[in-house]
């Protein structure tokens, strides 16, 4: 593979979009501001949903499938929800099209208007709320702990493949419960199942806390997250998890009866991930030479590229090519074997480098003489030799201290990219010059927040949960602060 693509100093922005187009992940459509997620970038979502559905169904969560389409009066029933989502919806008002009369293809049959128009689900609290009336009638109905993997529409003017899309696929839990502390356990146990997934999978460090107001999920009265920290100084949201307390309860009219007898209403959680994780993976560990991969979530964990030069040699490294990879396959190894006959190992050696596969074998003539292999790390790009006989136990060791090493090595940059601010000369300074984490004093307004964002297009992106107490002065207004948040721009 030729490496006509922008490095990360020179444009991160191309740097980026050259790797999702050039490593096969996805391109643009021609619906503007959705995407075609290619085979190698939905392994690697599929990776994702294996390890979270797991995660999910261990903590008690069962799939489900509600409509892909919202009656409008639904939006109306949570004040804040439908504020919060009404710019971005997209909204189908017929149900038919017809010959155009003029005979030039079809068009909206103007007859055709549908009664009620139909939302096309931004997020599915509403339709799932109206569903739980049906389902809830005592407390014996409780809890419900459900979880829907589904595509969402939130219409965008500006796009990015993965991070930022029209349409996007999701899991999007919903959890109703007998009391407020229930929900609240829900809530923070959710951030802890997303926390785990993105360091021990992504080998992404994240900071968990709470957002401000200004970032909270519309509807919700606390959203929680998980913050990453990409590799330009800009921030990542992770994942979200809400506390919805009872307002879509009450929207939807949504009660039991306890176990004293009283009608009380429902306590609800949301949270959910989505395919901007990929582009979180991206962002977090590739570099200059293409993709990389944390081995967890590679669909190709181990490529063995055959190196001969006749068709006889070729027959005997295929036939040791195998053997290895049946043995690695038996310890739950996703191998591959390039036997194609079209292209040069040279190519090949480029192919998967660039598309991140965290450990690439060789093996030919002279391997089999001296019962060896060279092993190639796609996260330091060291080459080194490993005896046959021990090459499976190597591999599985091999492929742990990849994983381990991409988390530190993000764990080690995102420390070196984290700072305190005390003025609000210094807070300008980083952000324009480093980038990263800024902590810093907040008065706790709105208005603070809205200023800062508007100056510097900095956010805060969450209340730090293990966040100690600390007197200060807000960098902005000057007035009084008892707690450092994290600043920071973001995608």
């Amino acid at each position: 593979m030729a490496k006509d693509f922008y490095t990360r100093e020179e444009n991160y922005s191309k740097w980026y979009n050259d790797i999702v187009l050039k490593a096969d992940l996805a391109e643009s459509s021609a619906v503007r501001g959705c995407m075609v997620i290619k085979p190698y970038g939905y392994a690697i979502w599929e990776k994702m949903q294996s390890a979270l559905d797991k995660m999910f169904k261990d903590t008690g969560h069962s799939n489900a499938y509600f409509p892909i389409f919202i009656p409008k009066s639904f939006l109306n029933k949570e004040a804040d929800h439908v504020e919060g989502f009404a710019k971005e919806c997209a909204v189908v008002t017929h149900y038919r099209l017809k010959k155009d009369p003029s005979g030039k293809g079809i068009v909206v049959d103007d007859t055709a208007c549908l009664e009620e128009e139909l939302v096309v689900r931004p997020t599915s609290e509403t339709i799932i709320w109206d569903t739980y009336r049906k389902w809830i009638q005592s407390y014996r109905d409780l809890p419900i702990l459900v979880n829907q993997w589904a595509n969402v529409v939130r219409w965008e003017m500006r796009t990015r493949l993965f991070l930022r899309t029209a349409e996007f696929l999701w899991q999007e839990g919903h959890t109703a419960h007998a009391t407020k502390e229930e929900a609240v356990e829900e809530t923070i146990k959710m951030l802890d199942v997303y926390t785990e997934f993105a360091e021990k999978h992504m080998a992404i460090p994240v900071i968990k806390g709470l957002k401000s107001e200004n970032e909270r999920f519309a509807g919700a009265l606390e959203t929680y997250c998980i913050e990453a920290l990409m590799q330009d100084g800009k921030a990542l949201q992770a994942g979200t998890s809400h506390f919805l307390g009872q307002n879509f309860a009450k929207a939807f009219d949504v009660k039991y009866s306890s176990k004293e007898g009283k009608i009380e209403y429902v306590w609800a959680t949301s949270w959910g991930v989505s395919t901007r994780l990929v582009g979180a993976l991206i962002m977090a560990h590739s570099d200059d030479n293409g993709l990389v991969l944390p081995p967890k979530l590679a669909p190709i964990q181990v490529v063995i590229v055959p190196i001969y030069k006749s068709r006889q040699e070729f027959e005997q490294v295929c036939e040791k090519a195998r053997e290895i990879k049946k043995g690695l396959e038996d310890r739950n190894i996703c191998v591959k074997l390039d036997d194609r006959d079209t292209h040069k190992p040279g190519w090949k050696f480029n192919e998967y480098e660039f598309k991140g596969v965290p450990v690439r074998i060789a093996i030919g003539m002279r391997d089999l003489k001296n019962k060896t292999v060279e092993i190639a790390r796609r996260d330091t790009l060291e080459k080194t030799t490993f005896q046959e006989a021990d090459i499976v136990n190597k591999i599985e060791h091999l492929l742990e201290a990849i994983q381990d090493n991409l988390y530190q090595k993000a764990l080690s940059f995102r420390e070196n990219n984290t700072t305190k601010a005390d003025t609000w000369e210094d807070f300008k300074d980083i952000l324009d010059n480093q980038g990263g984490f800024i902590y810093a004093h907040w008065d706790g307004t709105v208005e603070t927040e809205q200023k800062i964002k508007e100056e510097t297009k900095a956010t805060i992106r969450c209340i730090p949960s293990d966040n100690k107490k600390e007197k200060g002065e807000c960098i902005y207004s000057g007035k009084p602060s008892d707690q450092r948040v994290i600043f920071a721009r973001a995608y």
